[in-house]
């Protein structure tokens, strides 16, 4: 059974920084694509950023561009996201997910399986 398990979200203050993390144990997870998503209150959830099998491609949403680094361990199956500069719009909660073919896609209906989500929350 294919599990996605995300960790280390939290409280932290504007300007500060996150690193999320994601463990994918029961995934073939070199032949994945990957990304991370988002979803605060009341609002859809909406792309934040992905990555392909081997890093070459690696796509920002506009919003966390030169904050924002995603990156993937394949020997470890497991999946990152270092957040620096924090803002207050940034506070959501987290999603990483798996995409079996094609490239990473900013497109949240491309993505197979998805984990329960992590919540990170930046205050002024």
């Amino acid at each position: 059974q294919v599990q996605l398990a995300e960790s280390g979200g939290g409280l932290v203050q504007a300007g500060g920084s996150l690193k999320l993390s994601c463990a994918a144990p029961g995934l073939p997870f070199r032949l994945y694509s990957m990304g991370w998503f988002r979803q605060a209150p009341g609002k859809e959830r909406e792309f934040v950023a992905g990555i392909s099998r081997s890093s070459a491609a690696t796509p920002y949403a506009d919003s966390v561009k030169g904050r924002f680094t995603i990156s993937r361990d394949n020997a470890k199956n497991t999946l990152y996201l270092q957040m620096n500069n924090l803002k207050p719009e940034d506070t959501a909660v987290y999603y990483c997910a798996g995409r079996a073919y094609g490239s990473a896609s900013t497109l949240s209906d491309d993505y197979d399986y998805w984990g329960q989500g992590t919540q990170v929350t930046v205050s002024s």
